[in-house]
């Protein structure tokens, strides 16, 4: 679903020009879990798409301004009263706006031989929410604004790719009332890895407000085969300046087609109550620009008149840094020998409940059933150890008392005093099963040792090899007693080749790990005032998995591609060998 946000500040953030999360442009999670579904035998014979939404003529929830809508995208699968509906992802926010055309794009697979009903609703999102990433709200807390619904058959098989939605209520009906509509365009992404970062500025822009300067921004938007232009990307706004710098945009050639496609850049100056006024426009290909930025040169906006003439703005664009380079994926360093190792972390504390009867946590039934943490240790293993060689895993326990000494954070899970990996995950699971009747459940729920001796791991392999990222699976009940101790661990983890997954099991208050995952964009800030230089965490409640409300495959692969690559681009680091026409996958 991304990390797309809310227009927070008001709408001042940019949007789809490399600010995201990188599983948000690429692809990568679906890559992530195709390469898996396909090392098993599962092939899928599909077409990937990316859906452009925009809406004209929504309903007007909010009393002194504006709805805010938002886009949540099902596919129903099965049939009839029985079809389960799935997201396939979010849009951003837009502030105060009735005819919205959203940025954020929905990635689908077509399949031609399937029948994909599409469900698209629309929601006026609370301003409390503004600050929120899209992917944790709660949509019942909402507004509905309307439903439209089509085959994806349907939009592929037009001329134009495109169909628009008369919105209804969610009883099929619209009454009386007309719910505007929603407009759905469909385009086949591409599988090319160059990107181009492009450094904008502006001068002597044309004054907008009458006590202050302008607060400028871009949109770029690119034109398609009918002749209509879809948004690709925005800058953040730049306050009080006429002569703006704004941060790169990473624009990938899925964005812009080809060097040669025409894109629109308007600049306009940002209200908050959404009605923003344009400065000024002009039309320039990717090449055009690349050509400004070796001559040096500068591009005069210009203005539209409502007598269809146009008028030469004093207002001038010009292009500061202009870097084309190939933008490599998950599956590519996965492919050339990259390795995913795994380690896990086991919760001993006495929350969970005496080991020997049936209501804890930690109770191995005789019948076989699976407790809570034997769940998470099978279903969680099967999908990370597919990326470790020798699945050879580092495990521990914390929170417990051993052979009858202190209680300890961080003790080797096989009971051995230096025996701390075991083979696979059926080591794990003999190891656990062991340790019930050698670890004595004590407390309280601390997560700095494990986590530490995870880092000191990644950072001794920096010495011998740079293609080995490390990934530390948390299993616990429980609720943190060293919250600053554990954010400082985590702060100092994101400079290392490590995420670290945590899988909450039972039914605990797991607001705690909600603030460590960070997806509400704010980076975790350690004691001393660091800030973490990537987002290293992800929390998985093992009761949404078990409930059918997200796949544990998916959730899994969600963020760990982005982490992955984050990691690698922020330093460079290359694919061993990289083959572009036939990566392999991964020996299992």
């Amino acid at each position: 679903m991304g990390g797309c946000f809310s227009d927070v500040k008001g709408g001042k953030q940019a949007v789809g020009g490399g600010h995201q999360r990188p599983i948000n442009r690429d692809g990568d999670v679906n890559d992530a879990v195709e390469l898996f579904n396909r090392a098993r035998g599962v092939e899928s014979l599909c077409t990937p798409l990316e859906l452009s939404l925009s809406a004209t003529n929504l309903i007007d929830r909010d009393i002194a301004s504006k709805s805010d809508p938002m886009v949540v995208v099902y596919v129903k699968k099965g049939d009839g009263f029985l079809g389960k509906l799935e997201e396939l992802g979010r849009t951003e926010v837009i502030m105060n706006n009735l005819s919205p055309a959203w940025i954020e794009k929905i990635t689908v697979s077509y399949q031609f031989e399937v029948v994909q009903p599409l469900i698209f609703q629309v929601y006026d999102v609370d301003t409390k929410y503004h600050n929120v990433n899209v992917k944790t709200l709660k949509l019942e807390d909402q507004e509905f604004l309307g439903e439209g619904s089509c085959n994806l058959s349907e939009i592929v098989t037009k001329q134009s790719r495109s169909v628009t939605l008369k919105l209804h209520n969610r009883s099929g009906r619209g009454g009386t009332r007309n719910l505007g509509t929603l407009t759905v365009h469909a385009e086949e992404t591409m599988a090319s890895k160059s990107v181009v970062e492009i450094k904008f500025c502006c001068s002597q822009l044309e004054n907008k407000d009458f006590f202050s300067k302008s607060d400028p921004f871009l949109r770029v938007s690119r034109i398609v085969e009918s002749g209509s232009s879809v948004p690709i990307c925005k800058t953040e706004v730049v306050d009080n300046n006429l002569n703006p710098v704004w941060k790169p945009l990473s624009l990938s050639m899925q964005q812009f087609g080809s060097k040669d496609n025409p894109l629109i850049i308007e600049c306009f100056d940002f209200n908050s109550n959404g009605n923003h006024v344009l400065i000024g426009k002009l039309q320039k290909s990717v090449a055009d620009l690349e050509r400004l930025f070796k001559e040096r040169s500068r591009v005069n906006f210009v203005i539209p008149s409502s007598l269809g003439c146009e008028k030469l703005s004093k207002g001038q664009l010009f292009v500061d840094q202009f870097n084309e380079k190939q933008q490599f994926s998950f599956v590519d360093y996965i492919s050339s020998g990259f390795e995913l190792n795994f380690m896990v972390a086991v919760d001993f504390t006495a929350s969970n409940g005496d080991p020997r009867k049936p209501d804890s946590l930690h109770y191995i039934d005789t019948y076989g059933r699976l407790n809570s943490y034997q769940q998470a240790i099978t279903e969680v293993g099967e999908v990370i150890q597919f990326y470790d060689a020798d699945k050879r895993f580092p495990a521990w326990g914390f929170g417990g008392r051993t052979a009858g000494g202190p209680v300890s954070h961080c003790f080797n899970l096989d009971g051995t005093a230096t025996g701390f990996e075991v083979e696979g995950v059926e080591g794990i699971m003999t190891a656990y099963a062991s340790a019930l009747h050698n670890v004595t459940l004590s407390g309280p729920t601390v997560f700095g040792p494990v986590v530490n001796r995870a880092a000191e791991i990644a950072g001794n392999s920096l010495f011998h090899s740079n293609n080995k990222y490390y990934v530390l699976l948390i299993i616990t009940d429980g609720i943190l007693t060293d919250l600053q101790e554990t954010t400082d661990a985590f702060v100092r983890a994101s400079d290392l080749p490590l995420s670290i997954l945590i899988v909450g099991v039972g039914t605990a208050d797991f607001k705690q790990m909600e603030i460590l995952d960070a997806d509400n964009g704010q980076r975790l800030s350690s004691s001393t005032g660091r800030v973490a230089t990537r987002d290293v965490v992800q929390f998985v409640p093992m009761r949404d998995v078990h409930s059918g409300r997200i796949s544990a495959l998916q959730s899994l692969l969600e963020e760990l591609p982005g982490q992955f690559l984050s990691y690698m681009r922020a330093r460079d680091i290359k694919p061993l060998t990289f083959n572009a026409t036939q990566p392999s996958a991964p020996q299992l």
